[in-house]
């Protein structure tokens, strides 16, 4: 007869085979040596362990935080810090299904994007407009606004979610678990779910589920394709005339509607070293309309520029290869999401955002052509160097109820993008290169992409940048708090006050209490 071993502690320390891989995310540039880390199954798990975490005496008085895990995909050290003591991983927590007491969705916070394409949709006909790396974990993904390619046909994660339930920890030290609904009687708990919508992971306490009401069927087939250009074959006016066009276009179709302002692409700048720029767009075609709309949008964009497309041969910063869609091809959604569902491979990275209201000007496209390795960084040779622009707006910029999602009248999202081995010795190269790229983008605004201000609106909590802190980089009159939610930050710090008063969640860039700030 086999015995049968006892389930592992799900507490695991240094010595334990599973603490390395716990104790790091997607980012190698940061790994944490914290105390523990606690892989949580239950709601009632979570209360109790927070419970005893905060009631402990640190036995290293440099590591004091207390971080929460989903996927591990936190771009900067707010999760695996130097100064972290316990990591909170959620990810046992991955189911989904439907709550008939709430008349929601249930999604636990531990599940990743996949699970929801995977297992919510075809179970329900439902999905949630989210991202396409499907290891992104949920419980930030949502909690940032969240967006994907069903985001200018549906709108962000955020505009359905109806509640969420919190472990929170209070002036005590007593922990207890919140349940907080969109449409709540008490003003306190209807704020900590406002606060949810768009206000960033780890800030309030740790998530453990979540309900959605009213999600959105995605479409049975839609058209997707995949093609490049190469490099040698672009002047200074071909590329001028790509990004303005590619700009143009989604600013001419911002109505969720029609097929075009269903349509989603992705324009990928990598630096010349890599030998080609990359284009990525999907459209409904359960709309009678959609193929039309692919083809004036590849008109428009492809149309427009005398380098003749071809397949893609190159990676594409996180994106997968595609070389067999140059020819627009129909297939089931949940097919083409699985083509595009790629999480790059585990390095270390460095990131910046930026939502874009109106077409670039022509100091900007100057200064990408510039930085991309044409005038300057020529003999730069790391070819996952990436701007990824991604369409944007459309039912994003009709959001149906309130939000902490603060950015609300833009066009494109910008992503920069820069990978590397750990202990590559050109890292500060790299580094270098991404930060003199976004800061000549942006001279005109102090090096950031201001809110509000001409044609930018802030940057993504989703894609944090430490950098935003630092005057060497910001030299705006912005601080990093507002580019990220715009007037929405003194509300969110009221928040904060009254559910993590004693700021047991916190990083560098987290909310503040009024008294702390």
């Amino acid at each position: 007869m086999t015995e049968i071993s006892p389930q592992p502690s799900m507490v695991v320390r240094h010595g334990d085979k599973r603490y390395p891989s716990l104790s790091r995310g997607f980012n190698q540039r940061w790994i944490a040596k914290p105390e523990y880390v606690r892989l949580v199954r239950s709601p009632g798990e979570v209360r109790d362990a927070l419970a005893q975490a905060v009631r402990e005496t640190p036995k290293d008085p440099a590591r004091t935080r207390i971080t929460v895990r989903s996927g591990g995909h936190c771009y900067e050290n707010f999760v695996c810090g130097d100064d972290v003591r316990v990591i909170f991983d959620v990810s046992p927590m991955c189911e989904m299904y439907f709550d008939p007491e709430m008349n929601a969705y249930c999604v636990e916070a531990g599940a990743s994007n996949w699970h929801a394409y995977s297992h919510l949709y075809p179970a329900t006909g439902r999905a949630l407009p989210g991202g396409s790396c499907y290891s992104v974990g949920l419980g930030g993904h949502i909690t940032g606004g969240g967006y994907g390619l069903l985001s200018r046909q549906f709108g962000l994660t955020v505009d359905y979610l109806y509640a969420v339930e919190v472990a929170v920890v209070g002036q005590d030290r007593s922990v207890e678990l919140v349940l907080a609904r969109r449409d709540d009687g008490d003003p306190d708990r209807k704020a900590l779910w406002w606060a949810h919508t768009g206000g960033g992971g780890g800030n309030f306490g740790i998530i453990t589920r979540f309900w959605f009401r009213d999600l959105p069927e995605p479409p049975s087939t839609v058209l997707l394709t995949g093609l490049a250009w190469d490099w040698k074959d672009f002047t200074k006016g071909d590329f001028t005339q790509l990004l303005t066009s590619f700009g143009s276009y989604f600013h001419d179709h911002q109505d969720p509607s029609t097929a075009a302002g269903k349509l989603f692409g992705i324009l990928v700048l990598n630096h010349v070293c890599n030998g080609q720029i990359g284009l990525l767009a999907q459209v409904d075609v359960d709309d009678v309309a959609g193929h039309t709309a692919m083809k004036e949008f590849l008109a428009k964009v492809d149309g427009s520029i005398s380098p003749e497309a071809t397949t893609m041969r190159t990676p594409m910063g996180e994106r997968p290869t595609v070389a067999h869609l140059k020819i627009p091809r129909v297939m089931p959604w949940l097919t083409a999401t699985q083509t595009l569902n790629g999480s790059g491979e585990d390095q270390c990275g460095k990131y910046k955002s930026a939502y874009i209201r109106r077409p670039f000007d022509s100091r900007q496209i100057d200064a990408m052509w510039a930085c991309l390795g044409k005038e300057r960084f020529t003999d730069y040779t790391n070819k996952q160097s990436v701007i990824q622009i991604d369409s944007y707006g459309s039912a994003v910029n009709r959001p149906p109820r309130d939000t902490a999602a603060g950015q609300r009248d833009s066009i494109l999202k910008m992503q920069y993008q820069v990978y590397w081995t750990r202990n590559d010795p050109q890292e500060a190269e790299y580094l270098a290169w991404i930060r003199e790229t976004y800061s000549s983008t942006f001279a005109d605004t102090g090096g950031v992409p201001v809110a509000g201000g001409g044609n930018t609106d802030g940057c993504y909590i989703n894609y944090p940048d430490v950098d935003l802190s630092d005057p060497r980089w910001n030299r705006s009159d912005q601080s990093w708090s507002t580019l990220y939610y715009k007037d929405a930050y003194p509300r969110l710090q009221r928040v904060k006050r009254r559910w993590d008063p004693l700021n047991v969640f916190r990083n560098v860039q987290s909310v503040r209490p009024p008294n702390l700030d």
